[in-house]
């Protein structure tokens, strides 16, 4: 699971970083508005947690252009502003939930996980498809209860790929959650992920079809 973290307080970005990456979660982190509204401009997150007070304006101002374009994905403000005028504001901006500072991790977790269920239809940590089982929380995929070693990029676009099971992934989606900061992806790697895929999962009566033009659907044998 993918969360931008968007705070500019480097301790307490070190400390959420180091806790949620324990926790099984995918982090990027943003100190300013500008960094996290090109982050959100170029890669797909599953939650966003939201300071207020940046440095370069208001966390409101990146919430209210995520929104304008139509972006569904939750946003949790954390911030130090415990007015009731500013959590009113902040819901009313788009976010989806509001909580202030100091606070305990577990909550924060706990809200997060909740938010990352509700935009995804209700899912537990375990997603189950024919054979596979892939569990989001630590990141382990088991066939038939037996692990499935698999690199962590082609982790990335299985667990794309069961997170909207039955329905196409854009390879433009695929390749957002696999973008890392510092590396960037060769045109042909999504292809040649896919194709490794493949390899492991034909045995397992699980196809990845790909749809010319439009992406890719993962199906059991037997699925119309």
């Amino acid at each position: 699971m993918r969360i931008l973290l968007v705070e500019d307080d480097a301790t307490l970005a070190d400390g959420l970083s180091h806790s949620l990456a324990q926790s099984g979660f995918d982090l990027t982190l943003a100190a300013t508005a500008s960094y996290a509204d090109s982050a959100l401009r170029t890669q797909a997150f599953d939650v966003v947690i939201l300071d207020l007070g940046l440095p370069d304006g208001d966390g409101r101002e990146v919430l209210r252009a995520l929104r304008a374009r139509k972006c569904p994905t939750p946003v949790l403000i954390l911030t130090a502003r415990d007015g009731i005028n500013d959590r009113v504001g902040g819901l009313e901006s788009g976010a989806d939930d509001y909580m202030v500072k100091p606070f305990e991790l577990r909550e924060l977790e706990a809200r997060v996980r909740a938010l990352i269920r509700r935009s995804h239809g209700g899912f537990n940590h375990e997603i189950v498809f024919g054979r596979l089982a892939l569990d989001t929380a630590h990141h382990r995929v088991s066939v038939d209860g037996e692990p499935m070693l698999l690199p962590s990029r082609e982790y990335g676009v299985l667990e794309a790929l069961l997170l909207q099971a039955g329905r196409v992934v854009s390879k433009d989606r695929i390749a957002q959650r696999l973008a890392v900061r510092q590396e960037e992806l060769a045109d042909n790697a999504i292809e040649v992920y896919v194709h490794r895929l493949r390899k492991r999962l034909d045995p397992l009566g699980i196809n990845i079809r790909t749809l010319r033009g439009l992406g890719y659907l993962l199906e059991k044998d037997g699925d119309a």
